[in-house]
């Protein structure tokens, strides 16, 4: 351990946390000339936002829905206009970044195979167009004309049209890049072990010296109830190992990002070919305590799958593999500044950070820049719980 300085400068900004969301917020702050140091305890985006299938998200999941109600699901509309506003930057990014990120919006489908789960389909329906996000709901016909190869037992759905994909492992180095090549300090493998400030400037203990900064963006994904610890602050972060598979290539067949209402189930193609199949499914810890596949997980998740789409039964598994996702009590994000500490800000979407990303990144710029993020962040405010 070591007290040095990294440098001699004080940064304007230190970002906390190498995954989309501080990648963005770097990205931003630095297009604005603001010197920004990004850490990352590990590598860049080798967490939740490389981890991840890349399914970008826009309707009110539907599991959280039945278990959690409709008054949960009032409550929850902020929350769900945010990644709408979020969805609509996914379509210039690519151009903006100046990098292909695979994004494709051909919409998502919620697919009933059941006649009893089309009422809570259609009330859910009614509370995303309440924040005018305009999905609809579908006969069984009108499924099977728009994916041809679902099970012939669909009875009806949803389609909500601004749901999509894009690519988990090109969108982080993105922001990156784009914040470095505006001066940003990219710092890897920069675990921050303490936080201590003196005479206005704030500074971040690491093993390779202390980082000095003005402000002080935490978004930290996983590691974000630690860190919030440094400041008095105990997030209520849940923190859940999942898993997700993929397939051999195959010709092109899946347009939509595809849910099932009978259980946890996501479903969609990448540009590659590849099918990506997840949904929650529950990792297991082995003898050495290390996060592993779950077998049984995996035959209940690939089972749902082939109900569903009976035609993938033969396609050739490649691999599955495990990542973290982080929830909070009542699924909506924690965005704001941390009490107490004056230029301290936090940013975290949980489930579906990754879809939230591009508006976080902004959001949080405009926090540090004293401008209004314009929209009503009292809903996600750090010392709601």
């Amino acid at each position: 351990m070591t007290n040095r300085k990294i440098g001699d400068r004080i940064f304007d900004v230190a970002v906390v946390g190498g995954g989309a969301s501080g990648a963005a917020a770097a990205y931003h702050l630095s297009s604005e000339g603001r010197t920004v140091a990004l850490l990352e305890r590990h590598d860049m985006n080798t967490e939740a936002s490389g981890r991840n299938a890349g399914s970008l998200h826009g309707q009110i999941q539907h599991e959280p829905f039945l278990e959690e109600g409709d008054e949960w699901a009032r409550a929850w509309l902020p929350a769900l206009r945010f990644l709408a506003d979020s969805l609509d930057i996914w379509d210039g990014l690519s151009e903006e970044l100046g990098a292909d990120l695979q994004v494709g919006k051909k919409g998502g489908l919620l697919i009933a195979d059941d006649e009893s789960q089309l009422p809570a389909i259609e009330r859910k329906v009614a509370f995303e167009n309440s924040v005018g996000i305009q999905s609809r709901m579908l006969s069984a016909a009108e499924l099977k004309q728009l994916a041809p190869w679902i099970t012939d037992d669909v009875v009806g759905g949803e389609l909500c049209p601004i749901e999509g994909k894009a690519n988990p492992l090109l969108v982080a180095p993105a922001f990156a890049r784009r914040a470095a090549a505006q001066g940003a300090v990219l710092m890897p493998r920069t675990p921050v072990e303490g936080f201590r400030e003196e005479d206005g400037v704030h500074i971040l203990r690491t093993p390779r010296g202390e980082v000095h900064a003005r402000q002080v963006v935490l978004a930290g994904g996983d590691g974000m109830r630690d860190l919030g610890r440094h400041f008095g602050l105990e997030l209520p972060i849940s923190s859940a190992a999942v898993q997700v598979s993929v397939t051999e290539r195959i010709d092109p067949m899946v347009s939509h990002l595809v849910y099932y209402a009978g259980g946890k189930l996501t479903f969609k193609q990448a540009q590659s070919g590849t099918l990506l199949i997840g949904g929650g499914w529950p990792a297991r810890r082995n003898a050495a305590g290390e996060w592993v596949v779950n077998p049984e997980s995996l035959r209940a998740n690939l089972a749902m799958a082939t109900r569903i789409a009976p035609s993938i039964a033969d396609v050739a598994l490649l691999r599955t593999w495990v990542g973290i996702g982080n929830g909070t009590p009542d699924h909506s994000p924690i965005i704001g500044a941390v009490p107490g500490h004056p230029g301290v800000w936090l940013g975290f979407y949980p489930y579906m950070g990754f879809t939230a990303s591009p508006l976080m990144g902004r959001v949080l710029n405009d926090l540090v820049q004293g401008r209004d993020p314009g929209r009503d962040l009292l809903p996600f405010a750090p010392d709601r719980f």
